[in-house]
């Protein structure tokens, strides 16, 4: 029996920031001290508040211990571990109230959380199938396998309300009576773990915090519709949550909770992984069933869908990780517990990763019916230096921006969709005051242009084309008739493209359209970004508060500067090439752009 415990966050985004190297201080520590069967030292999936890590904490007693650098473990181990001392100065700082020490859980960044996909990731080791275990893992499948027929299982999916969580929220049970009722063998069991929306991380973060949430998920989805063989689709570029799948799906064959006669009920289901080469329009249904069969990622004509003609033109069921990730908990608990939770039609929780300009980044997993207030604000802690907010930007590369105006939204799936934006897989990206709407457009458009496959030529041409046309607006050479047509060429693409891809790539320009015209046209009639970033149409000019420090002139890549030491200093327009070194520089603050 251990004495002590300290959880280390072993996601990603901590090992990036170095948490390999606490871990490794706080290990060698205890070995040192000759303690290592009294503390615990156990690597964990992600708590969520990536913005403060390296994370670690610290039971008995819940001291969550944020922000750490090389030389902290050790202090850890030493003076807490085995000195029995709470180290203040490492201590994340709202845990730790008038001298009293509250749980993590407690802070404002979690208070509005409700967790269902993540409910075990920065609480288990995800290596450990017993801890998964001693947290109600397989009770589902056991209660599928022993209790349920195969209909009463779709019949719970059904009745819980539970929607899709990769894009569209298509009802997930609705999908799995689909797939068992088409005619055809063998059927399959997919998980779409292809996640690559720019800043998203939720699945990535199940699969490395909670491998057998999604492991268990399948099996039961394959019970239900009559399959005998899965595959997780992942992009090659999450190799650690490679690995622990592997891992994983290992240890659940040896404890015959995956392979042949699961739990000697007869039923048999085998998983396989598939990895991805990267492309984003392999998280489309159909171009990933493609990838998978060994050929080209390009989307197919839909009908027939997966359900009736999928791989190898088999029934195919397919549905994300924080989908799967939901439905064990929903098989052990019931449908009304599930649906108890959220909006009217929109039921449960839903994983967003939270980023850009906001003070608390991460991933959180808020109630349906949560507004973006309560998460930008009261959750994410609000706006980076105080500033203005402007947008947030929700679903992704395929999402649209959201206004002020809006802030009191609750968010759910048709919400969203009536502001011109989406639920997606969960990206929700914050901007403030000094954001260019166009430029944002731009980014996203530029991203998806990227990514398509090139099979519709709506795709394939219109986006480049309205690609070229922001283009031009930034620099400053657009013209009122491209407003026009940006608009026009985005609402076509919506309804002629082939795919998701296609049908939600406009949706970035569209809603930046809808909310922030003023701002297109001061590009176009004034030569002017009112967010004072589009370099083509800013000019630096030098102030009267100019001290002659001649910072600015040595700093200069192409010598526009004029003046002497001393003495006001003047750019020359012509010759500026609008870099800022001379801004950064000057520490007077003397230089300003129009």
């Amino acid at each position: 029996m251990y004495e002590k415990q300290v959880l280390i966050c072993g996601d990603t985004g901590c090992r990036s920031s170095h948490s390999d190297i606490i871990e490794e201080e706080i290990r060698q520590t205890i070995k040192e001290a000759g303690k290592e069967k009294s503390i615990d030292v156990v690597r964990v999936g992600c708590f969520g508040l990536c913005e403060a890590g390296p994370i670690a904490i610290v039971y008995p007693g819940g001291k969550f211990y944020a922000y750490l650098k090389e030389g902290d473990g050790i202090r850890i181990a030493k003076e807490d571990l085995i000195g029995n001392d709470t180290i203040e100065e490492l201590l994340y700082q709202e845990t730790l109230t008038d001298d009293v020490l509250k749980s993590i859980y407690e802070t404002t960044f979690y208070k509005k959380q409700k967790k269902i996909a993540h409910k075990n990731c920065g609480l288990v080791n995800p290596n450990s199938i017993e801890e998964y275990i001693a947290l109600d893992g397989y009770r589902g499948l056991e209660k599928a396998l022993t209790k349920m027929n195969p209909q009463e299982v779709i019949d719970v999916i059904k009745e819980s309300g539970l929607r899709g969580r990769g894009g569209g929220g298509f009802p997930t049970g609705m999908k799995w009576q689909f797939t068992k009722d088409a005619t055809g063998s063998p059927k399959y069991v997919i998980c779409n773990a292809d996640e690559g929306d720019p800043g998203a991380f939720m699945d990535r973060s199940i699969l490395e915090g909670d491998p057998y949430a999604v492991i268990e998920a399948m099996t039961i989805a394959a019970y239900a519709i009559g399959a005998s063989q899965g595959y997780i689709y992942i992009r090659a570029e999450y190799p650690s949550a490679v690995a622990l799948l592997e891992r994983s799906i290992a240890k659940a064959k040896e404890l015959n909770l995956l392979g042949n006669n699961i739990m000697g009920s007869g039923f048999s289901f085998d998983l396989e992984l598939r990895l991805g080469a990267g492309a984003f329009v392999c998280g489309e249904e159909m171009a990933l069933i493609e990838s998978i069969e060994g050929k080209r990622g390009i989307p197919r004509n839909k009908p027939p869908f997966p359900a009736n003609e999928g791989l190898w033109g088999k029934p195919t069921l397919i549905n994300n990780v924080e989908t799967y990730a939901n439905v064990a908990q929903i098989i052990f608990r019931g449908a009304s517990w599930f649906n108890s939770i959220g909006t009217e039609k929109s039921k449960g929780t839903k994983v967003f990763t939270l980023g850009g300009n906001i003070k608390r980044t991460g991933i959180i997993e808020v109630p349906m019916g949560t507004t973006l207030r309560e998460i930008i604000y009261d959750i994410g802690g609000g706006i980076i230096d105080d500033k203005e907010f402007k947008a947030v930007q929700t679903g992704g590369p395929s999402g649209g921006c959201i206004t002020k105006d809006y802030l009191d939204t609750p968010i759910d799936y048709d919400n969203l969709t009536a502001l011109g934006s989406m639920m997606g897989s969960g990206g929700m990206i914050v901007m403030d005051e000094d954001t260019c709407m166009v430029d944002i457009a731009r980014f996203f458009l530029e991203f998806t242009v990227d990514e398509s496959c090139g099979k519709c030529t709506p795709c394939r041409e219109g986006t480049k084309r309205m690609l070229e046309i922001l283009e031009r607006i930034t620099e400053g050479n657009g013209t009122m008739e491209d407003i026009d047509t940006l608009e026009e060429l985005g609402n076509t693409i919506k309804i002629s493209s082939l795919c998701g891809l296609g049908q939600s790539a406009p949706n970035p320009v569209l809603s930046t359209l809808r909310y922030f015209r003023d701002e297109y046209e001061a590009h176009v009639k004034e030569k002017r970004c009112p967010a004072h970033h589009c370099k083509n149409l800013l000019s630096y000019f030098i102030s009267d508060t100019c001290i002659g420090c001649t910072r600015c002139k040595r700093e200069c890549p192409v010598n526009c500067i004029e003046g002497e030491v001393k003495k006001l200093h003047v750019i020359n327009q012509d010759a500026c090439i609008k870099c800022g070194n001379c801004m950064e520089v000057c520490p007077t603050n003397s230089v300003v752009f129009k």
